[in-house]
């Protein structure tokens, strides 16, 4: 065999190598476009969890206004002064929560910068944990002042009221604490597919 022939040889194994390889290139680059995908979409599921949950907490506080005034000002016989300062209290939390959620709700998180995403996400999570610096001592506060509400009405009732309201709190502080975790599990998933989807690119 000469040496044209063995030269014709190494080219053509040298272009089939290429060939596979352009190949191999293409379908990672495919596979890599159905991940990103993939976890995109994934990501969008977990903000929308999220975003319905702040969506409720908004509609609650809201309906709390009317609600209260009807339990507290009308059928007990609370301060109006007391109710004012609930529906404060109440616009203070939906107008934080829907301020959070503009961080969450993103209609382009399927083509957006993830970078810029993980960043939202990031700051969305921070800001639930730093909430109970003011939350937590709003209704300690709101508590104290129900108390002395009910106390003026009628010192008496008022002691079997205040177990109420303790059993209510810490009801209420459960559940406050597994939705709050649920909700920062929620927020780290998607920064950590984000870190993920990244690190590949």
């Amino acid at each position: 065999m000469n040496n044209n022939s063995v030269n014709n040889m190494n080219e053509t194994q040298f272009e089939d190598m290429r060939q596979q390889l352009n190949t191999l290139k293409k379908k990672l680059g495919e596979q890599q476009i159905i991940n990103d995908r993939v976890i995109r979409r994934s990501m969008k599921q977990e903000a929308n969890k999220i975003s319905r949950h702040y969506n409720i907490i908004i509609a609650l506080c809201i309906l709390m206004i009317p609600y209260t005034y009807v339990v507290f000002t009308m059928s007990l016989g609370l301060s109006l002064t007391f109710w004012i300062g609930t529906s404060i209290f109440m616009l203070i939390c939906a107008g934080a929560t829907y301020y959070n959620r503009q961080n969450v709700t993103n209609a382009n998180m399927m083509s957006k910068n993830l970078v810029e995403v993980g960043q939202k996400m990031a700051r969305a999570k921070k800001f639930d944990t730093q909430w109970l610096f003011f939350g937590i001592p709003a209704v300690i506060i709101w508590l104290a002042w129900l108390t002395w509400e009910l106390y003026q009405l009628d010192a008496d009732a008022a002691r079997y009221s205040f177990y109420g309201v303790i059993c209510g709190a810490t009801i209420g502080s459960i559940f406050g604490i597994k939705t709050l975790t649920r909700t920062q599990h929620q927020y780290q998933d998607i920064i950590d597919q984000i870190k993920d989807l990244t690190a590949e690119q």
